[in-house]
C-alpha cells in the first residue's frame, strides 16, 4: 500500500504545481473579518457562527459553511475569477488539508479587528493569531511543495484583507473603553498604525501582491437603521462619515506603504460607494429592499439570531442588498465583486 501512495502523492502534487504555474496568480491568502470568513469561527467556542440554516440556503448544495451569507462571499468570487477554485476553504476546517490550501486558504475570523481589545467581545480570533496560523501554513507548505515552489506561491499569491468595521460598530460605538481612550479621529488613526504594522509584518514574511478593503457605509446597515428610531431608521450618517475618513486614511495609507516597501504591489479596495449606490437606488440594480435583510425581520437578526425556523425569513434573498442585519447577501457580494475585478483588482487578472 506504501508503494502505491508515493505516485499517487508525487501525481497530486504535480497537478498543485501545473495549475498554479497557469494561473497568474497562484493562490488566494485571506485575511479579515466575518465579510471573509469561510468557516473558521465553527471550530473556535464564540458565538459569533453561522453555521446552521437558513445561512448557505444558496450556498452549492444548500450547505451552512460558516460563511455570513446565503451564499458564497466575494473571497471565493475572486479566487473564480483568477482561474482558481470557485471556493476559498477555512484553514481551522478538518475537511481541507494543504493540497487544498495550496491555492486558497482562509484565515479570516466574523467579529474580529486590528484592535485586539475587538476580538475579545465575542471571543474570536484576533488578528496576530490569523498571523501565526499564517506562519504554521507556510511551513506546512514547504514541507508539501518544497522551499522554492512554496515561496514562489507565497510571494506571487494574492492577499485579500478585509477587516475593521467591527473595530468602530462592535468595539468604540458600543463598548466604553476605546470611547475614553481616543476621540473617533485618533480612533481612526490608531486603527490605521494597527494596518500598516499588519501589512509588513505579512510582507516580512513574504507577501507581495495585498489588496485591503476599506469599510462600508456602516450607517446603513441594517442594525445601524433599528437603532436610528429619532431619524425613522434612516442611514446614520455620522457613522458614514466615519467610515469616508477611515478610508481616505486607509488609501494614504496603501500610497505610503507602496512607496516604502521595495517589491510591494498593494491596492485600495473602494467597496463603499458600490454598496452605497445598492443601498440608495436597489431598483436601478434589480433588488427590492435595502432597509433590512431578508433573515427573520432583517433588522436585528444575524448569527444565532438568524433563526431556521423564523417566519419572517424571506424566500428569495436576491430581492435583498443585505443577507442578514450586518451582511450583504450573494447577490451584492457579486456586485461588488463585480466592480472590484473591473477596477482595482483588475490588474491580477
Amino acid at each position: 500500500m506504501g508503494n502505491l501512495l508515493v505516485p499517487w502523492l508525487f501525481l497530486v502534487q504535480t497537478l498543485v504545481v501545473v495549475a498554479i504555474s497557469g494561473a497568474k496568480v497562484p493562490a488566494v491568502i485571506v485575511f479579515g473579518d466575518s465579510s471573509l470568513d469561510s468557516g473558521n469561527n465553527n471550530f473556535i467556542p464564540t458565538i459569533a457562527r453561522s453555521n446552521f440554516a437558513p445561512y448557505g440556503k444558496d450556498f452549492p448544495g444548500g450547505q451552512a459553511t460558516g460563511r455570513f451569507c446565503n451564499g458564497r462571499i466575494p473571497s471565493d468570487m475572486i479566487s473564480e475569477a483568477l482561474g482558481l477554485k470557485p471556493t476559498v476553504p477555512a484553514y481551522l476546517d478538518p475537511m481541507y488539508n494543504i493540497s487544498d490550501f495550496a491555492v486558497g486558504v482562509c484565515f479570516a475570523s466574523a467579529g474580529t479587528g486590528y484592535d485586539n481589545t475587538t476580538s475579545d467581545v465575542v471571543d474570536v480570533i484576533p488578528l496576530w493569531k490569523e498571523v501565526e496560523y499564517y506562519v504554521e501554513y507556510q511551513k506546512k507548505l514547504k514541507a508539501y511543495l518544497g522551499d522554492m515552489k512554496a515561496k514562489k506561491i507565497l510571494n506571487e499569491a494574492l492577499y485579500l484583507i478585509s477587516i475593521g468595521t467591527n473595530d468602530f460598530l462592535e468595539n468604540y460605538y458600543t463598548l466604553p473603553n476605546r470611547r475614553s481612550q481616543f476621540t473617533v479621529n485618533q480612533y481612526q488613526d490608531f486603527i490605521i498604525r494597527l494596518a500598516e504594522d499588519f501589512v509588513k509584518t505579512i510582507y516580512a514574511l513574504g507577501a507581495r501582491r495585498m489588496s485591503l478593503t476599506g469599510v462600508p457605509p456602516m450607517g446603513c446597515l441594517p442594525l445601524e437603521r433599528t437603532t436610528n428610531i429619532m431619524e425613522d431608521h434612516a442611514c446614520m450618517e455620522e457613522y458614514n462619515i466615519v467610515a469616508l475618513e477611515y478610508n481616505g486614511k486607509l488609501k494614504g495609507l496603501v500610497a505610503k506603504l507602496n512607496r516604502e516597501l521595495p517589491g510591494l504591489d498593494v491596492i485600495f479596495a473602494d467597496a463603499y460607494h458600490v454598496l452605497l449606490r445598492l443601498i440608495k437606488k436597489p431598483s436601478l440594480y434589480g433588488f427590492e429592499e435595502a432597509r433590512t435583510g431578508c433573515c427573520g425581520t432583517g433588522r436585528f437578526e444575524m448569527s444565532f439570531l438568524c433563526d431556521p425556523y423564523s417566519p419572517f425569513t424571506c424566500q428569495d434573498a436576491d430581492k435583498y442588498v443585505f443577507w442578514d442585519a450586518f451582511h450583504p447577501s450573494e447577490k451584492t457580494n457579486r456586485m461588488i465583486t463585480d466592480h472590484l475585478l473591473k477596477t482595482s483588482l483588475a490588474k491580477f487578472l
